[in-house]
């Protein structure tokens, strides 16, 4: 507690040496005097406001937004993730709570520090990570289990069963009602998980007191009242993450819970994307309406104003997310994307649909680097390091760590190096692991233009990852389009007519000008809930409309030649990533006879398998290498027994 005082007094103290100081000191945080009027206004303490609560993956943040959409208080808090077996991620689902009413309340003292009015925030947004799936009894209150997280891959032998029992072989099978393949990635599976694995969930489905939500579910259900009045909501576009939800109908489908045998009772009440959902109780915004919920990944298309169809955004963050709005009409992929909703703005909108491609592991393989294996020590350094290199020194890196996600939806996919050799260091190690995130973008973007029939011109890009100017140069250099990254600055109140001091939310970036976090999945949020509480219209097409939003672009710089060339490279490395767990799953060979055997076994098997489908072609070419492998070590064997033999021979004369 003293350590949190001592910092607000030195900030109110350095806050103050700033009123006091002279316009060029304030430049030098701002080195620009913007036409924005949120940037030539000071604000004032009677503006309305729009609050939005953004529970991620990582950490949970609360950003408050002005009427001349100004962020104007902001506090984050990050939050822990479990790992109890190889492949399952849990959070703790009660600290989720506890740490958003915090983020709450620490924005709130940010806004009363600032000058401005609680009572002046007209509602309150909630975009969160979506396919999360909680579990909790609504008689007690307390979750019964923890939250399954989306990247979570415990239920890959569950998908298959379901594959391969219901679905008749066919993954795509249920793609006409909810537009998702059967994965683990989807809540209807690790929901199913939950009801056939912890009796606790049996058991309260039994006394009827079981509920289930992806995380705005039971955010919303706590900051409503919880077990006294708590109210059992979700959105479409949660909803359509489900693998339980009729794309058309915006409603939960009998055919699939009769499919996955869920009763409709543990399932929340669908909301469009914009509506008053209920009051919250016992927070900072006690009285507050909710009144805008998104998952952040459709919050983040909207706060980048992809309001037409053909218009893309790609968020880089713990995961890597492409959406592209597709319009009004649901188009089904037919190259491993997903159809979800992208947004639903008020009960009698029409819903807005998008093709997405979903990556696991993006952010994800820098923390692997930085916690498991102690390359960096912290984030930042990652971009430091690669650009000590030229290159990525010939290796290629495919993160799949809880197997792939689109275009391939393979579970048994692991994580794989390829092309290693002496020459390469740790620089070139962490270089390709940045230029994998936007390879595993491009073959979205691939699959997106084909599924569409439309040409992407740009690509919008966001997320804590796209502060790496070298990640962002290599996706506008590997997509061949221009890639356009928002830089976003936090508002404060200065002392001089006309102006507003500009600070980066992190204070330590402001010399490199490349902020930590991007808030756009907030700003998203504060539109859908803005437009329900008839507050100032924030919606811009193609415009991420933060003020002080100052735009980056990044054009291509290589040839087609040399960004085939690459690409060709890192296919092979998919290929090579791919069914590793499946393949290895089984007993060896354990002698030289049983390897030759094995190999003539398996053969044909592997070559009906390339015939199906060019991702298995290291498969096939494993089987004759294996082969002459094993005949070779055989012939050997042979010649040193031979040998043996001669010495003895000579050795008795």
């Amino acid at each position: 507690m003293t350590t949190v005082w001592h910092i607000r007094f030195c900030s109110r103290i350095f806050i103050r040496h700033l009123q006091g100081t002279s316009k060029k000191i304030i430049s030098s945080f701002c080195p620009f005097r913007s036409n924005d009027p949120a940037m030539t206004t000071r604000p004032t303490e009677e503006e309305d406001l729009i609050a939005t609560l953004d529970v991620g993956t990582s950490s949970i943040r609360c950003l408050i937004f002005g009427s001349q959409r100004q962020v104007v208080a902001k506090h984050q808090i990050d939050i822990k993730r479990l790992y109890p077996h190889p492949s399952w991620v849990e959070q703790n689902a009660k600290e989720i709570i506890t740490k958003s009413t915090e983020c709450i309340q620490g924005a709130v003292t940010e806004l009363t520090f600032a000058g401005y009015k609680i009572e002046k925030i007209k509602g309150l947004g909630i975009s969160n990570q979506r396919e999360t799936t909680v579990v909790w009894d609504k008689v007690s209150g307390e979750p019964l289990y923890n939250a399954i997280l989306w990247l979570d891959n415990r239920t890959a032998d569950l998908a298959e069963f379901f594959v391969n029992g219901k679905g008749q072989g066919e993954r795509d099978c249920l793609q006409d009602i909810c537009g998702l393949p059967i994965h683990p990635y989807f809540s209807a599976l690790k929901l199913r998980w939950l009801m056939d694995n912890v009796p606790t969930v049996r058991e309260a489905i039994t006394r009827n007191t079981c509920l289930f939500g992806t995380v705005d579910s039971w955010v919303i259900w706590n900051l409503t009242g919880g077990v006294e009045s708590g109210v059992h909501r979700t959105d479409v576009t949660n909803a359509s993450r489900t693998m339980l939800m009729d794309l058309r109908s915006l409603q939960w489908s009998e055919k699939l819970l009769d499919f996955f045998d869920i009763p409709r009772a543990v399932l929340p009440v669908i909301h469009s994307s914009s509506q008053l959902y209920g009051a919250t109780v016992g927070t900072a915004f006690a009285g507050k309406p909710i009144a805008g919920v998104l998952g952040d990944q459709m919050a983040s298309m909207l706060g980048h104003g992809c309001i037409t169809p053909g218009t893309a955004k790609n968020t880089y963050g713990t995961g890597c997310f492409l959406l592209a709005n597709i319009g009004e009409e649901v188009k089904f992929s037919k190259c491993g994307l997903l159809t979800t909703v992208a947004y639903q703005l008020g009960p009698g909108a029409k819903p807005v649909y998008a093709l997405e491609g979903s990556v696991a592991i993006a952010g994800a393989v820098i923390t692997w680097l930085q916690q498991n294996l102690t390359i960096i020590q912290k984030a930042e350094d990652a971009d430091e390091l690669a650009n000590t290199v030229q290159d990525n020194g010939g290796i290629y890196f495919v993160p799949a760590f809880s197997g792939l996600y689109a275009p391939y939806w393979d579970t048994e996919a692991r994580g794989t190096i390829c092309g290693l050799t002496e020459y390469v260091d740790k620089a070139h190690f962490v270089r390709a692991a940045l230029e994998s995130t936007a390879f595993q973008s491009c073959q979205i973007l691939d699959a997106i233009q084909k599924d569409s029939g439309m040409q992407l011109t740009r690509l919008q890009a966001d997320g804590g990852m796209s502060a790496s100017n070298l990640l962002m140069q290599f996706q506008a250099d590997m997509a061949g389009i221009p890639v356009c990254k928002s830089i976003l600055f936090l508002l404060v109140k200065g002392a001089f007519s006309g102006w507003v001091i500009a600070v980066p939310p992190i204070l330590g970036n402001i010399v490199a000008g490349v902020p930590k976090m991007l808030e756009i999945t907030s700003l998203g949020v504060a539109i859908a809930a803005a437009k329900a509480v008839n507050f100032v219209d924030f919606l811009q097409e193609g415009q991420p409309i933060i003020a002080g939003n100052v735009r980056q672009t990044y054009v291509p710089r290589i040839t087609i030649e040399e960004r085939m060339s690459k690409y060709s490279f890192w296919l092979e490395a998919v290929e090579r990533s791919m069914h590793w767990a499946k393949d290895h799953s089984k007993a060896g060979p354990k002698t030289v006879t049983d390897a030759i055997e094995y190999a003539k076994a398996t053969a044909n098997e592997e070559a009906a398998r390339h015939k199906l489908s060019r991702r298995s072609s290291f498969a096939d070419g494993l089987t004759p290498y294996l082969v002459g492998a094993t005949a070779g070590a055989l012939s050997s064997l042979v010649l040193a027994g031979l040998l043996v033999l001669i010495i003895q021979a000579v050795h008795r004369r």
